[in-house]
């Protein structure tokens, strides 16, 4: 049901990321290629990691887990930040994203990493509900900042 992604998957996760954008209603800030997921999950130096959850009849890709190396300066050690999960619709309520986060959360206790985070819209309660249920506790005393396109030219000096 779960495993690590591979190069043919490639398509199949580009169409996920498209519909996990469509449905947090940003699918026009959705501009990653194929070619871009390749060089980042399988490339010379791989920036990220992907599984996959797969029909377990037919053996399509059904959902995914998009994640890659954070560090704490507390700790002292590695985690995981989790970049999206996401399981189509058709399929949720078979255990594929429950699998794709013990699958991480495995990853964590075997590598002796002691995080896994991860961030989720405000307004997606069926995710909250969920990632409760699994035990995780929201962070609410920090506020997530980005500086992207002319805020971040212009803050680079450039």
């Amino acid at each position: 049901m779960i495993r690590p992604a591979t190069p043919a998957d490639i398509p199949a996760i580009h169409a996920l990321i498209r519909e996990l954008a469509e449905y947090e209603r940003a699918l026009d800030e959705a501009k990653a290629t194929e070619e871009q997921l390749h060089e980042a999950l399988f490339g010379a130096h791989p920036a990220a990691h992907a599984h996959v959850a797969t029909d377990d009849a037919t053996g399509a890709v059904i959902g995914y887990a998009i994640w890659f190396l954070n560090f704490s300066t507390w700790r002292g050690v590695h985690g995981i930040y989790l970049e999206d999960l996401y399981v189509r619709p058709t399929a949720r309520g078979g255990g594929h994203g429950k699998a794709l986060l013990t699958e991480l959360a495995r990853i964590c206790v075997e590598r002796g990493y002691q995080r896994l985070e991860w961030s989720v819209l405000n307004w997606n309660t069926p995710a909250i509900d969920f990632y409760q249920a699994l035990g995780a506790r929201p962070q609410d005393e920090w506020t997530v900042y980005r500086l992207t396109d002319e805020a971040l030219t212009k803050a680079s000096g450039a």
